[in-house]
């Protein structure tokens, strides 16, 4: 079970030393992978009366690919994103700037997409919220062409392709797509089409019941649930030892990877993010501590 850490984003701000210097350590510490997620703008609520999105216009993201660029220059740290709401971008778009990250990285790559939630997001980004779950279906499917045929037209129900590819092609054909997963539309999606997928709960019961939904689908659909992998999110709450025995919960339930989030714990600059990893590493067993 590969082990890595949840990038800040609404923590660390605007610091692009903050930046550099979690990347690094965080590669000293032994972990294999940083995730990042995806808010492109954030609504203000004196505009949006009622308000009660989790992230507002004040709320800082790092926007993930042009993240993983520049950390891609610092470390040989997997990057991870957990998720990009695919369906608000271009597709062609994020299949090329996938594979450049993919390049940068030496192959060290996994996009995660999911729908979101955010309509006022959508609009901004000239794109259909309500047609998200069927439109990111056929974005996974082209992007799987995209990175793997030199050219190639494509006619789709939103986007269109005609004698086109993309250079240079990314090392990993195609990119792993994992995916963002909390309802049972979204279980049957990620069963059906991706190469692993992000629960959205802690183990127990729910998970029991939502990673039985994943296999079915997937099995429905002619795959292996076996080879699906599995990324579970441990929250950071000051206790090495239960963070410990949480992370033999995860493997137990079958996580390929986990990741280590320290957001919404009390840290208030990066170095007290990176002093709990510090304990968090030592818990788990990981390298330079």
């Amino acid at each position: 079970m590969r082990v890595g850490v949840v990038f800040p984003q609404t923590e660390i701000g605007g610091d692009v030393g903050a930046v550099r210097a979690y990347g690094q350590r965080v590669e000293e510490l032994g972990f294999g992978h940083v995730m990042a997620y995806d808010h492109v703008i954030g609504a203000d609520p004196e505009v949006h009366q009622g308000w009660r999105g989790p992230y507002d216009v004040d709320t800082s993201f790092h926007e993930p690919m042009v993240l993983f660029g520049y950390l891609a220059a610092l470390t040989s740290l997997e990057m991870v994103t957990g998720i990009i709401i695919l369906p608000q971008r271009q597709t062609v778009l994020v299949a090329k700037q996938a594979a450049e990250v993919d390049l940068l990285t030496g192959g060290r790559f996994r996009l995660g997409v999911g729908l979101g939630w955010n309509r006022v997001e959508y609009e901004a980004l000239g794109q259909d919220f309500s047609t998200r779950g069927r439109r990111i279906e056929e974005q996974v499917m082209l992007m799987r062409r995209l990175w793997t045929e030199r050219s190639f037209s494509f006619e789709g129900e939103f986007d269109r392709v005609t004698g086109a590819g993309l250079a240079p092609l990314p090392v990993q054909r195609p990119i792993p797509v994992w995916f963002g997963a909390q309802s049972p539309p979204a279980y049957r999606r990620a069963g059906r089409l991706a190469d692993g997928w992000f629960p959205q709960m802690a183990p127990g019961p729910e998970l029991a019941e939502a990673k039985a939904v994943v296999d079915q689908a997937a099995t429905l659909a002619g795959r292996d649930p076996v080879a699906l992998g599995m990324d579970g999110r441990l929250q950071w709450r000051g206790d090495p030892d239960g963070l410990a025995d949480l992370a033999s919960r995860w493997r137990e339930y079958g996580a390929t990877h986990i990741s280590i989030n320290t957001m919404n714990a009390g840290l208030s600059t990066v170095d007290d993010h990176l002093a709990a990893l510090e304990h968090a590493a030592a818990a788990l067993g990981l390298g330079d501590v």
